[in-house]
């Protein structure tokens, strides 16, 4: 049985993921973070030594990881990794493998598994446009490259980490690069989708404006 499906994508540092949680959290959804499974596939890469540039080694190692998400932790091999893949690095690796269409597919069913038990808020770049095409709901979450990095940089400072806005800048930047270059599912709007652009909007602001959409289009 396939329940609701709310997707909202969008770059990285645009806030989605914070939004998703609260609007999957305000509807009594279940909330699926989306990047966390390849961050958790990008672990799992970089604790085999496998060769990020090998799209079958990669999914080798990923199939084999036991990658799950349960009430927001993320296990990998029954180990609670949530905090190991919260990284810069392995956010940065994540974006690399999952330029593999062999790294997509093996995580594709498992996605697409979460909507069979219960209604979600999928969160991730290609959840409108590949893991949930037939979406109930799209949002596409957006922001300028210079206030995602602001985001970002504020986020990792505040973790402690020795980081220039700079770097956290040009990193972001060529992530962007990549996520809309790839071949496989590369970041774009999907059909349908409805448009917010975050840079100017509190938080609070947004998740209002998020929800109308989201409850006008499932009343309908």
């Amino acid at each position: 049985m396939k329940h609701a499906a709310v997707t909202i994508d969008g770059p990285a540092g645009s806030g989605k993921s914070t939004i998703a949680r609260q609007v999957a959290d305000r509807l009594g959804f279940v909330y699926l973070d989306t990047g966390a499974l390849y961050r958790a596939a990008a672990l799992a890469v970089d604790e085999a030594g496998a060769d990020s540039t090998d799209g079958d080694a990669c999914a080798e190692v990923v199939r084999r990881a036991g990658i799950g998400l349960e009430h927001g932790r993320v296990s990998m091999g029954g180990r609670d990794v949530t905090e190991a893949i919260r990284s810069h690095r392995i956010s940065s690796l994540s974006s690399q493998i999952a330029v593999h269409p062999q790294v997509r597919d093996a995580l594709l069913d498992l996605q697409r598994s979460f909507r069979e038990k219960s209604p979600l808020v999928a969160e991730g770049r290609d959840t409108g446009s590949v893991v949930f095409p037939d979406a109930d709901v799209k949002i596409y979450i957006d922001a300028s490259a210079q206030e995602r990095a602001r985001r970002r940089h504020r986020e990792l400072v505040s973790k402690g980490v020795d980081i220039s806005y700079e770097k956290v800048l040009n990193d972001l930047k060529e992530r962007d690069q990549r996520d809309a270059t790839r071949s496989i599912a590369p970041l774009v709007v999907p059909q349908h989708a409805v448009v917010v652009d975050t840079t100017h909007l509190r938080i609070g602001e947004v998740i209002s404006k998020v929800l109308k959409v989201v409850q006008d289009k499932l009343a309908d």
